[in-house]
Formats: C-alpha cells, sequence, structure tokens
C-alpha cells in the first residue's frame, strides 16, 4: 500500500474514533452535589438505564456547595443542590430546577440517658439555637430543668452543605454559625451522633431513617420540635417514629419549611445536551412514580408543570 493511502486510513480511522467518542460523551451525564439527593438521582439513573441502555452516569456525592460549584464551573452537566440557590449565584448563571421535597431532622444518640425525657417534651427552635448557635445552652441538664453536669457534644457538617444550611436558617443563622465538631457528609454526620450518648446534630431524612424497614436508623433517634412551646409533644406534632409519618408530615405542612425544603438539579445556564434535559424530563415526569418509595416527598402537579416550561 502506498504511503498515502496508509495515511488517509490513519485519518479516517481518528476520524470515526473522535466521532464514536463524541457520541459516548453526549450520552453521558455527568452529576454532583448533594447527599441528601443522592440516593433519589441513583434510583432514577438506574430506572432510567433500564429504559434508556445507551446513556451512561457518572454520578457522586460532595455536598451541596461542591454540586453548585461544579455546575457553574462546567465540571458536571448537572449540580444537586439540597437548599435554596442564592442571588450571588443566579448572577453568575445558575439555571435551576426542583425535583424533590425532603426536610433536615435533629439527631441524638438512642443511648442518650436523657432520651426518655426527650422524647416526651421535644426541644422549641428557641433551645435549637441555643444549642447550636449561641451556646447559652450547653448541658443536657440545664436544657431539661434536671441536676447533673452532661455537657451536649454538637456535631456540624463540615462540608458546605445545603442541610447545615437549612437547619441554620431554621435556627436564625447561616451554616458558619453552627458550633461543634465538623464531620464531612450525611453518613458520618448521622454515625458520629450514633456513637456519643452526649451528642446531637441533624441529617437529611433519608439518612435519618432506614428505607428499607421505614424506621429510624440504627442508632440515631430524632428529635420532635415542640413546634407550640408548651413543653410536651402533642398528638399534632407525633410523626417521628416512621419515614412514612415524617414523608406525611412534610408533605401536608405539620413539619415546618424550613428545615423541609425542595432540592434540585442545577447548571450553567440551560442545559444544551439533549441527554441531559431528557432526564430532566424524566424525572420530572414518568421519574416522579419512584420518588416516594426511595424515601422522599414527590413535586405537586402545578409545581411539575412550572418546572418543566423550564425545559422549553
Amino acid at each position: 500500500m502506498k504511503k498515502s493511502g496508509i495515511i488517509y486510513l490513519l485519518v479516517a480511522s481518528l476520524l470515526l474514533s473522535a466521532c464514536a467518542s463524541n457520541k459516548q460523551k453526549q450520552r453521558t451525564i455527568t452529576i454532583s452535589g448533594a447527599f441528601a439527593l443522592y440516593p433519589l438521582v441513583i434510583t432514577w439513573a438506574e430506572k432510567y438505564k433500564e429504559e434508556n441502555p445507551r446513556v451512561r452516569f457518572n454520578i457522586s456525592g460532595g455536598g451541596a456547595g461542591k454540586g453548585m460549584a461544579d455546575a457553574l464551573a462546567g465540571a458536571v452537566d448537572l449540580g444537586m443542590v439540597s437548599r435554596s440557590i442564592a442571588p450571588e449565584e443566579i448572577g453568575k448563571g445558575s439555571w435551576s430546577v426542583g425535583l424533590t421535597i425532603d426536610a433536615v431532622v435533629p439527631t441524638v444518640s438512642d443511648r442518650n440517658p436523657h432520651l426518655k425525657q426527650i422524647l416526651m417534651q421535644g426541644l422549641t427552635r428557641e433551645e435549637f439555637t441555643a444549642i447550636f448557635l449561641t451556646e447559652s445552652i450547653t448541658t443536657w441538664n440545664q436544657l431539661l430543668g434536671i441536676p447533673g453536669n452532661d455537657r451536649i457534644v454538637v456535631y456540624n457538617r463540615a462540608d458546605a452543605c445545603g442541610a447545615a444550611e437549612t437547619w441554620a436558617n431554621y435556627l436564625g443563622g447561616k451554616q458558619e454559625n453552627i458550633k461543634g465538631v465538623g464531620i464531612f457528609g450525611d453518613p458520618g454526620l448521622a454515625e458520629a451522633v450514633a456513637n456519643d450518648p452526649l451528642g446531637i446534630g441533624f441529617n437529611n431524612t433519608i439518612f435519618a431513617y432506614d428505607i428499607k424497614t421505614g424506621k429510624k436508623r440504627s442508632g440515631v433517634e430524632v428529635v420532635p420540635i415542640d413546634l407550640n412551646g408548651n413543653g410536651q409533644i402533642d398528638s399534632t406534632e407525633s410523626f417521628y417514629d416512621s419515614l412514612d409519618h415524617i414523608l406525611k408530615a412534610i408533605s401536608d405542612g405539620s413539619y415546618p419549611s424550613p428545615p423541609a425544603r425542595e432540592l434540585y438539579f442545577v447548571s450553567k445556564g440551560k442545559p444544551v445536551k439533549k441527554a441531559t434535559t431528557n432526564f430532566i424530563r424524566w424525572c420530572l415526569t414518568e421519574g416522579q412514580k419512584y420518588v416516594r418509595e426511595a424515601g422522599y416527598v414527590p413535586l405537586n402537579q402545578n409545581k411539575i408543570d412550572q418546572y418543566l416550561k423550564l425545559l422549553d
């Protein structure tokens, strides 16, 4: 074969390889961000691939802050964000679409020596603020009005995350105002609290409850919020015993917002890849039937219609 023929074949081979690589890239959806949304997106990706086997996913956690930063930098197709989108992020070109609803719940170890009293009377928002933000309450005994000096050990998230920002917002502050020991990630925070009888923290519902059993995760107890401040948990405030009950309370507004909130996909401008927009559209339509069984609250139809219009 002549040299020119060999060169032609090499060029043709490279062009075909580049074309195939580009097609593969167009069918791969990269996603990073909030731990709160991660389990649902994994479920969605698995179900979506059953119907669209040529689409590939690359999904990683890391917190809402990472999801937003990666999206704005163009490092991923979609960022997962579990808090409201800040005006400055909108100013940088962030585009967002809501997907589902969950909540942040306060947690303690099920080995807390004062657990029975904590569950009976709950804590008010003001008491949570005094523990997490101002440190004006530092012992369980001071909190409960009993003798002793069992120091409250506060656990916080070390990563920039929607759970901490949402919980802090409910208490009147920002994530950087929360005191305590910084722990990376939702699973790590749940484990730290479970292992410390005097600890207190907060988790997204999907990490405070076991999706398989519907009960609270082993070692973790969810602290009821005394919404009316009467010093006891009334029947209208008693919905923490199972995942189904807390999701119903989030759905009907019995659990306050915040810390109940929407979870979002974000990108730098409206997504342009067809694979990405098709996936988002599927999440808002067919994908909603998997939301409840994955441990989240589905959007109502008005919200879905509102977000679908953003894809047009």
